[in-house]
């Protein structure tokens, strides 16, 4: 059902300048790859510890650093930075308070191409920055056939075989003033302790009817009809009726479904003529809703029943 992707990104400079609100210095290798999470200040590393320095980290030089390199004459100032950077392939480098780079610090820095950036920020709010942006954009990744939505503020991941309904039943919700997030290929991210889904950037928004095509969703209904991310909070797999099978009545039954090590609630609904799915979707939105909030009519049914 999923296939895991290891956390590896590739940045353009512009789009990295632009989602961090950064001056480009100097372009390098003029894209970046991000595999860490972590961001490095060098101090350190300055000072000639090396033993646990990770190259693969963004580097972010603050007052402290720069302050201690201009503290050396020249000739020593060259060499400790030659150091640094000849320890691996720096991903880029970032200036905090729109410090100066020194002269010594981009000659290193164009012999090895590493981009140079730049922002007003303080040290602290772009090291904040740059770790929620790097958890999110690395965060542990898989692939799931599906579709997503958001009804009532809830994300459905509706899940099952190819030709069960799921995207006919997603446009009846669309049609009821429903959300469409992702079609056929849903992509799941793991962050902190919550699964956000998204849909890949190629087919965002589109989705396939069989017997009629491809179609845009938001082109055809409005930008009111779509929603870029979701967070999945429970997973419906529809299945064809299967005749003889117990299917849960009466609540107190449902699953889970583990994604990137998350259990998420699990419901399964029989598919079968005459059943109007988008209403079901609906109404086991409005009761996830109220279960998390403590409400469970499952249990008080049977608290009535117990109580007689």
């Amino acid at each position: 059902m999923n296939e895991i992707n290891l956390p590896q990104e590739t940045v353009m400079l512009d789009k990295f300048a632009s989602d961090l609100s950064l001056e480009m210095l100097y372009a390098g290798r003029g894209i970046i790859t991000l595999t860490s999470i972590s961001v490095d200040r060098p101090g350190l590393r300055l000072a000639g510890f090396f033993s646990f320095f990770d190259s693969r980290r963004i580097m972010l030089i603050g007052l402290t650093e720069h302050e201690y390199m201009r503290s050396f004459p020249s000739e020593a100032r060259q060499e400790m930075i030659s150091k640094l950077f000849s320890c691996g392939e720096i991903p880029c480098v970032i200036f905090a308070r729109d410090l100066p780079v020194l002269p010594e610090f981009m000659e290193c820095a164009r012999a090895s191409g590493t981009p140079i950036f730049r922002t007003g920020k303080m040290t602290t709010n772009i090291m904040a920055d740059l770790c929620l942006y790097l958890s999110r954009l690395l965060a542990p990744m898989t692939t799931v056939h599906g579709v997503l939505m958001d009804v009532f503020g809830a994300g459905i991941l509706l899940t099952g075989q190819s030709g069960v309904g799921k995207s006919e039943t997603a446009m009846e919700l669309i049609k009821r003033g429903h959300r469409l997030v992702a079609d056929d290929s849903v992509l799941i991210k793991k962050i902190e302790s919550e699964l956000v889904g998204t849909a890949p950037e190629r087919i965002r928004y589109f989705m396939e009817l069989r017997g009629i095509g491809i179609i845009n969703v938001k082109n055809m209904y409005g930008s009111g009809s779509v929603l870029g991310e979701k967070e999945v909070e429970l997973v419906m797999e529809l299945e064809h009726w299967k005749q003889g099978k117990e299917y849960d009545r009466i609540g107190g039954e449902g699953g889970e479904e583990e994604i990137l090590g998350v259990r998420v609630p699990k419901l399964t609904i029989p598919v079968s003529p005459g059943r109007n799915l988008a209403i079901l979707i609906e109404v086991a939105a409005r009761n996830h809703r109220l279960k998390s909030m403590g409400y469970d009519a499952a249990q008080e049914l049977i608290q009535r029943t117990i109580g007689r």
